[in-house]
């Protein structure tokens, strides 16, 4: 007895030492490289240091201050408010922000930008470099005057006022519209739904200015205020100057200042509904939500497992769904669950539904459906199992890459950090915390979690219809719910994965490696298989634990005939709805849980092109990827009836889709409406699709291995990759065929064009196209010069278009040197605008593109150009996709990008005279079109 005893004790002892349980309540594990911290005047500020673009950092001001905080008179003075931000302060008067930051590389939109949305305003000085004297008190002193010392100007003022409207028309849509009016709906008739932060365009014209000056000084305030410095930096160096530098700023006294107000979004007992419809809007939508608070307290373990259990929860439910949508009777394109924030006190559990055309009842009772099921019979092992493996490699994968987060990803933890006071956690201890909830799951906790998110009050169903269609009613929509959530003859989920591989029952006959070549001046290899196949590759690790592969074979669409063009566009598609060997794409999604690793085939205009990257764990698979879809391909006659119904469902609501009016009408005039090349999407161009002549054409362009060209780079070693290429890609059968692409030029109906066309659209505004396209011989310095130029070109815009006539939010520019098929330079400018002002604005296009040719540079634009060039070949040159360019243009173009004579040296070569000349011989005797999109009277 007294064995027995002391027995049962040392179990007792050995389980609890073994049980890992959780404290619910004990706070997350602090991830303790960001450094936070708060000054006297009651700014935040958080450094991260992080070398992984080396001498570079972004600088960040987050206001916690948003369109909610307006007056009614102030509606849209909190995004405008941003504008301005760029237009003047203590420090930098008028441009000098842009124009100081742009000398050292900096680029307006892409390096330095702002948003505005209903809770905050963030400002962001992007990859700015900190190797240069004086430059990073520079962004400090710029984030300095971004808090405090705004110029507001009456005259920038009232120059802006037209660059905002032109960003409101650029956005205006039919799918803006239907958002605007499904908003006091949406919000149960809060504050958000009547504070969008464009704001309305009848405040932006006639607001007076003390209106937002009154916002500026009662909102942008000490208070209110985050910096965040991410990059490769000294934390304690930068701590020391963000508190010299930022102290000084004046707190407002308690006494004297607004409240910071947040809103809530009000509960509802009974649902909410609303249908809208606009014409411009051909596809139904189904948005169905329930409402939850959203707590800004202290995160706390358990909000960590509640969060891991939600999203386990909804990933489950999302690939049962998914696999409805497989089948070519599915009465939706597409539909998911997902628990996402609405406003900063308010989430949401959200169900939302795209159903083909006239199947919005029949679309949301099955998604319903398998809602219900879920909470109702659970969940299978198999399916718990699989999330559990993804959840699990994601936190692997995270961790191995923590030394290469991008500054952008640390940033969306700071602003989640301060301003919804989301917990920095740790991410190495959170995966410890993760995986004793991991092993806690099972399908009655999942339940649980579902049967909280599916409560029957905060319901909202927001339905976006089709005029004409059978648009679902609130009565009709009622009625669904409560059938589905009643319904007695739903069954469980049958998980009928059984678990194969994804080569099971293929057998490799696998092939060797010929030879093997090491280039020094790359640092490369190349490998020639027994079937030919010639595999470049480098092993990189600047991007740690992810390798890359490319394959190139050249033909493409060029040598098929014009008939068959129709099915050669949609081949590759087909190929991947229908999966691989005997297995569905819905299988695959299952057999590749846990392992991350893609392949893509593309036949393009002039080559066939393979794409695929994996951790490097899973390269293996990738490269089982490959060999499957050379070698047992899978075409699902399905997968294609549904491919076409898809297509045909399109096809009936393009003449409601206006981008879909404008890019016909646009083909049919530059083009003609008969060519063979660039035909219309018409019920003719349909009937040509085939499905066997997809599976003809995919097998036939990717039918001789040997033709292709591979290169492999990453983080694998060669001791690791040569067998692998000896088993997946040696063993691939060839049938060598020597062939290329051919001149597939597709010439316009006539050399000069212009022509205005009308398109009825509910918001009037114009799109300006203007292209040039002229025969020039192809070189690296061409193509180099013909990029300048568009940048250049791009900052004239900007100050004419945008700054000095309002006209426009925006010029897209781009030019470029073709090498095939045949040696053509290429310039387009586009842009939209008001249409009274097309007259007055398209002259200016031409004007500064005379200018250039006359020799009127600015040598401080070449300088920004030159300067951003470099500042961007240094930092590419910290990723692995460089090293894959590297090895691409070596063998495919013949030349090393590492050599300065290839890009530095005639980078900074570049003279005036040089963009002159480009300019001249692009433009002058070149065919060209105008095209004027305006709006139908």
């Amino acid at each position: 007895m007294k064995n027995i005893l002391l027995l049962v004790c040392l179990l007792a002892i050995c389980v609890k030492a073994n049980a890992q349980t959780l404290e619910l309540n004990t706070p997350l594990p602090q991830d303790n490289s960001i450094r936070k911290g708060v000054l006297k005047n009651g700014i935040t500020y958080y450094i991260y240091k992080t070398d992984v673009i080396k001498d570079a950092a972004s600088y960040y001001i987050i206001q916690n201050v948003g369109s909610i905080l307006e007056n009614e008179d102030q509606q849209g003075l909190a995004h405008f408010l941003e504008h301005m931000a760029f237009n003047g302060t203590k420090n930098f008067p008028g441009k000098s922000i842009l124009n100081t930051l742009e000398k050292h590389g900096a680029i307006f939109g892409k390096n330095i930008n702002a948003y505005t949305s209903f809770d905050e305003t963030v400002y962001n000085l992007d990859n700015i470099p900190t190797n240069v004297d004086g430059l990073i008190d520079t962004c400090l002193l710029v984030l300095h005057d971004w808090s405090n010392y705004l110029s507001l100007s009456n005259d920038e003022i009232d120059s802006e006022r037209g660059v905002v409207k032109e960003e409101w028309r650029t956005r205006q849509n039919g799918g803006m519209r239907i958002f605007m009016e499904s908003n006091s709906t949406k919000y149960n008739n809060a504050k958000y739904a009547t504070r969008m932060p464009i704001g309305q365009m009848d405040v932006v014209d006639n607001f007076k200015y003390k209106a937002l000056k009154d916002f500026y000084h009662d909102w942008y305030r000490t208070d209110l205020q985050a910096i965040a410095i991410v990059g490769d930096v000294d934390v304690d160096e930068i701590e020391q100057k963000i508190i010299a530098k930022f102290t000084d700023i004046p707190a407002i006294e308690k006494i004297n200042r607004r409240e910071r107000f947040t809103v809530e979004v009000p509960n509802n007992k009974t649902p909410l509904f609303k249908l809208s419809m606009d014409k411009e809007v051909p596809y139904s939508k189904i948005d169905f939500t329930i409402k939850h608070p959203n707590s800004l307290e202290d995160e706390k373990v358990a909000d960590l497992r509640k969060s891991l259990l939600t999203g386990i929860t909804t990933s489950i439910v999302n690939s049962r769904i998914h696999e409805l949508t497989q089948d070519s009777n599915s009465p939706f394109n597409n539909g998911g669950i997902r628990y996402s924030k609405l406003a900063r006190l308010t989430n949401v559990f959200r169900v939302v539904v795209s159903p083909k055309p006239n199947k919005q009842s029949e679309a949301f009772k099955i998604v319903l459906q398998e809602i219900i099921r879920a909470k109702k019979f659970g969940f299978s092992k198999g399916e718990i199992n699989r999330a559990i493996t993804q959840y699990t490699s994601s936190y692997e994968n995270l961790i191995k890459r923590l030394e290469e987060i991008r500054h952008g990803e640390i940033i969306k933890v700071v602003k989640a950090n301060y301003l919804e006071n989301k917990h920095m956690t740790d991410p190495v201890k959170e995966f410890e915390l993760a995986k004793i909830i991991f092993a806690e799951i099972d399908s009655r906790l999942l339940q649980e979690i579902l049967n909280d998110l599916y409560t029957v009050e905060n319901r909202t169903i927001l339905v976006t219809g089709v005029e004409g269609e059978e648009n679902l009613t609130r009565d009709a929509t009622l009625e669904i719910i409560n059938k589905a959530e009643n319904d007695p003859n739903l069954s469980p989920y049958v998980d009928s994965f059984d678990g194969k591989s994804l080569m099971s029952n293929i057998t490799i006959l696998p092939g060797i490696i010929v030879s093997e070549e090491t280039n020094k001046v790359l640092e490369s290899s190349t490998f020639t298989l027994s079937n030919g196949v010639k595999v470049h590759y480098k092993y990189a690790n600047k991007n740690k634990n992810m390798v890359a592969l490319n394959a190139i074979s050249y033909g493409g669409t060029s040598i098929l005939s014009d008939k068959d063009l129709p099915s050669a566009g949609y081949a590759t598609s087909l190929a991947s709805r229908s999966g691989i060997s005997e297995f569905t794409s819905t299988d695959l999604r299952k057999i590749n849980t846990g392992k991350t690793a893609n392949v893509s085939m593309r036949i393009n205009g002039l080559s066939e092109v393979i794409k695929g990257s994996s951790v490097t764990k899973d390269i293996e698979t990738m490269l089982q990827m490959v060999y499957l879809k050379f070698t047992h391909p899978r075409f699902d006659k399905k997968m294609y009836d549904k491919l076409f119904i898809d297509l045909q469902n399109n096809l009936e609501k393009r003449s409601k889709n206006i981008n879909a009016i404008m890019q016909d009408k646009f083909i049919t005039e530059v083009y003609g409406d008969q060519n063979p090349k660039r035909r219309l999407m018409t019920q003719s161009f349909l009937n040509d699709l085939s499905f066997d002549k997809m599976k003809d054409i995919y097998k036939d362009r990717f039918n001789d291995i040997s033709d292709f060209e591979f290169f492999i780079v990453g983080d694998v070693k060669v001791n690791v990759l040569r067998p692998l290429l000896e088993k997946y890609i040696a063993s691939i059968p060839d049938i060598v065929r020597n062939e290329t692409w051919k001149d597939n030029t597709v010439n316009w109906i006539a050399d000069k064009i212009d022509q205005d066309i009308h398109v009825k659209m509910e918001t009037p505004k114009s799109t300006v196209i203007v292209k040039f396209v002229n025969e020039m011989p192809y070189s690296l310095k061409n193509t180099i010069l013909a990029k300048a130029l568009a940048d250049i070109l791009k900052l004239r815009y900007t100050s004419s278009l945008r700054e000095e006539e309002g006209g426009t939010y925006g010029a897209s520019v781009n030019a470029s040197i073709n090498e095939k098929p045949v040696n053509k330079g290429v310039l387009s400018v586009t842009f939209d605008c008001d249409a009274k002002k097309v007259e007055n604005l398209i002259p200016i296009v031409y004007k500064e593109i005379e200018k250039i040719k006359k020799g009127e540079i600015p040598q401080e634009d070449i300088d920004k150009t030159i300067t951003n060039y470099l500042k961007n070949r240094k930092e590419s040159k910290e990723f692995n996709s460089y090293d894959m360019s590297l090895l691409i243009n070596y063998f495919l173009k013949g030349y090393n990008m590492n050599s300065p004579e290839n890009y530095e040296d005639i980078v900074n070569s570049i003279t005036p005279k040089d963009i002159q000349k480009f300019a001249s011989e692009l433009t002058n005797n070149s065919a060209s079109f105008e095209i004027v999109f305006k709006p139908e009277q």
